[in-house]
């Protein structure tokens, strides 16, 4: 395999001047330089076609020896240097100091087709940041992150990318629900890529150490390599960054929303600075519509991050950025307009997000309360969020069609819905008809913007599940059955029409289908 390789972060930044991969805290340098653990019985169970063309690399280079060792850890490229980064970050709201790549490991970055990607290999041993971890990873976590990882590409959400799904031939211990119960599982690495992994906690360590020297080289590093319309730093050009940063942090979390996607731990540590979704650990997606629902056991008590706090999350987790910025600006002003900018963008951004999810073709103030109207029917009863605003796009405004019947499947529990909230919803139906005769597109037009919007198929966790567990007894054919399935998630797909369906009953409770660890 040849690539242009070209190590920006490495050449532009000083490494850890100590060597020696032990558990620590690091005072010096951006990075640490580390080996990935050797596996025992490497073998490619998945390659991302579309990574593959991304990065250069053929369909014969992805099927060599080569391919296999460098992107399982057995081997390193010639004149490459892996290296894990240091970051800190807040976790549930508590600054956690220094916390870095515990169990990921970069390999290098290249050009390729006038983009720029960073490879690294996520559960490919320990790191200096491991803290009291091993840095590996096990196959349901790998493949959960591997499929979602494109999926959510296909989705048109900003997101990192997954190259290859890989088991190691290791057994590694993992305690699934943290209850006292550890079991070896089949370990699995993943290589991830994006343009950069740098992260919020990437900033913020450097302030915590009121090392501002060394917070402004990596701000300076970051604007000229990822923000040059910027142009050269400077305090107003910080500002700059942070409202970009911002807008970009906006724009995910509107995608997120829109699509049900709830992220489960949004610690500042896990939020990319380029607005990338990150780090796919306790995710899930709202089977039935739920401003509190979490997918993290560990979030189960407080739920700081549910569904409907996401938004917020991401303007806590931007106060706690400008709190690290602040040092090369030294003036509140310009980050305060910028966070109150978030806020203002936020109530338009999603109230037009709303209205078209709901086919409005000229959105007025009075759409408000159809929304709040809607939210209220939603929560009514368990109404299945994917599959109500998929079928809604067949609702025809001279109400020929019922709109009740129409989006029955979507209930979870129809034989219990009470005559008060059938009600509520027709009443919301015939609202929803006057509203659109107002508009001047056809049922159609509609019809066909809605679901450019509203997505048929997601990555259901039962789904990703069912991978899982085929995977477990040797059988890999499902984690490419859905991989092909998520690659058009907007198309009616009939091949596919089993996947459009509410999570069963067999998986409301079940682990790695309802509440998910961060082991998972």
């Amino acid at each position: 395999m040849q690539f242009n390789i070209n190590n920006l972060f490495t050449e532009a930044l000083p490494a850890d001047p100590n060597f020696e991969n032990s558990r620590r805290q690091v005072m010096q340098g951006y990075y640490s330089f580390v080996t990935p653990k050797e596996t025992a019985a490497p073998q490619v169970l998945h390659v991302s076609d579309e990574m593959l063309n991304a990065l250069g690399i053929s369909e014969e280079e992805a099927e060599s020896k080569e391919f296999l060792e460098v992107f399982t850890g057995n081997a390193v490229l010639p004149n490459t240097h892996p290296y894990a980064m240091l970051y800190g970050g807040h976790q549930f709201g508590h600054w956690a100091g220094q916390l870095g790549d515990g169990r990921a490991i970069n390999l290098f970055e290249i050009d390729n087709d006038n983009k720029h990607w960073a490879l690294q290999l996520k559960g490919a041993g320990e790191t200096p940041y491991s803290r009291s971890a091993d840095g590996l990873a096990v196959l349901r976590s790998s493949i959960r992150e591997y499929l979602m990882s494109e999926a959510m590409h296909h989705l048109g959400i900003p997101t990192t990318r997954a190259l290859s799904l890989a088991l190691t031939g290791d057994s590694v211990l993992r305690d699934v629900m943290y209850d006292g119960n550890p079991a070896y599982e089949k370990g699995a690495v993943v290589c991830r890529v994006a343009p950069s992994f740098l992260r919020f906690g990437n900033y913020q360590i450097f302030t915590s150490r009121n090392d501002i020297e060394g917070l402004q080289k990596l701000v300076d590093f970051t604007i000229e390599n990822y923000f040059p319309e910027l142009g050269a730093p400077s305090k107003e050009n910080y500002l700059k960054f942070f409202a970009e940063v911002s807008e970009r942090t906006l724009e995910m979390i509107i995608h997120w929303q829109r699509v049900g996607f709830v992220h489960g731990v949004m610690n500042t540590d896990n939020m990319s600075i380029l607005g990338l979704t990150i780090d796919y650990g306790p995710y899930g997606w709202l089977e039935g519509f739920d401003w509190g629902w979490t997918p993290n056991t560990t979030d189960r008590q407080h739920k700081r991050y549910r569904y409907g706090n996401q938004p917020n999350i991401g303007l806590w987790n931007l106060y706690q950025l400008a709190n690290a910025l602040y040092p090369l600006v030294e003036e509140a002003d310009g980050f305060e307009e910028i966070l109150d900018r978030y806020k203002e963008d936020y109530a338009k951004r999603s109230f037009q997000m709303m209205t078209d999810k709901l086919g409005l073709d000229a959105p007025e103030e009075s759409d408000l309360q159809l929304i709040a109207d809607l939210e209220e029917c939603l929560q009514a009863t368990e109404t299945d969020m994917t599959i109500f605003f998929r079928k809604l796009a067949d609702f025809k405004k001279d109400t020929s069609v019922d709109g009740l019947t129409l989006i029955w499947e979507a209930f979870y529990t129809a034989e219990e819905i009470s005559e008060k909230t059938q009600n509520q919803w027709k009443h919301w139906f015939q609202a929803y008809a006057t509203r659109l005769q107002q508009d001047q597109q056809s049922d159609e037009a509609r019809k066909k913007a809605m679901n450019a919007t509203n997505p048929k198929y997601v990555l259901r966790n039962y789904m990703a599940q069912l991978a899982i567990d085929a995977a477990d007894k040797g059988d890999y054919s499902l984690i490419d059955e859905l991989y092909q399935l998520l690659k058009k998630p907007y198309d009616d797909q009939p091949e596919y029409e089993k996947w459009f369906a509410k999570r069963p009953e067999w998986a409301r409770d079940k682990v790695g289908c309802s509440m998910l660890s961060c082991s998972s």
